[in-house]
């Protein structure tokens, strides 16, 4: 069946984004993580910052039900994590991979950038969710990012 949506992807995939993965802890304390690609920052004073949920995502609901979230900007060495969370069924992080800040949400301990967010607002919009965060804690370090275009991985270039 062909996606009648593809000229459109092929359109937006035409800008340029890093990728992130996106964690939260749902009622049943367990992790949840996926790879996304929307993040935006919104405003300095308050620090806010949002990224898009797809309805159909398996993670949806304990998204929805969480409060608060944490983003891990991936490298440019970090595509076979992306592809992990890109998936349906992905295999779970280990404690070795995270570290829990101040919302409880992970934040992988491989990044070039954390954010600890709780949740400021949700907005429906079409087949997504728009979720803002106040970011609580965040950190960056040097390194190149893990850039998506055109549906292929780049490397980013070198931080300073």
């Amino acid at each position: 069946m062909a996606d009648e949506f593809r000229p459109l992807k092929d359109a937006f995939g035409k800008f340029a984004t890093g990728i992130a993965i996106a964690t939260c802890v749902d009622a049943k304390g367990e992790i949840r993580a996926l790879t996304i690609n929307s993040f935006t920052s919104v405003s300095l004073d308050p620090a806010l910052l949002l990224w898009c949920l797809e309805n159909k995502t398996s993670a949806y609901a304990q998204f929805m039900e969480a409060d608060g979230y944490a983003l891990s900007v991936l490298g440019a060495d970090q595509a076979a994590l992306s592809n992990r969370f890109a998936g349906r069924e992905p295999e779970p992080l280990s404690p070795d991979e995270f570290e829990i800040w101040e919302t409880g949400a992970p934040l992988l301990k491989s990044r070039i950038a954390g954010f600890d967010c709780r949740i400021h607002r949700r907005h429906k919009a079409g087949d997504h969710v728009i979720l803002i965060g106040e970011v609580v804690r965040f950190d960056s370090t040097n390194g190149a990012p893990l850039v998506y275009f055109s549906s292929n991985y780049h490397s980013g270039i070198q931080s300073k």
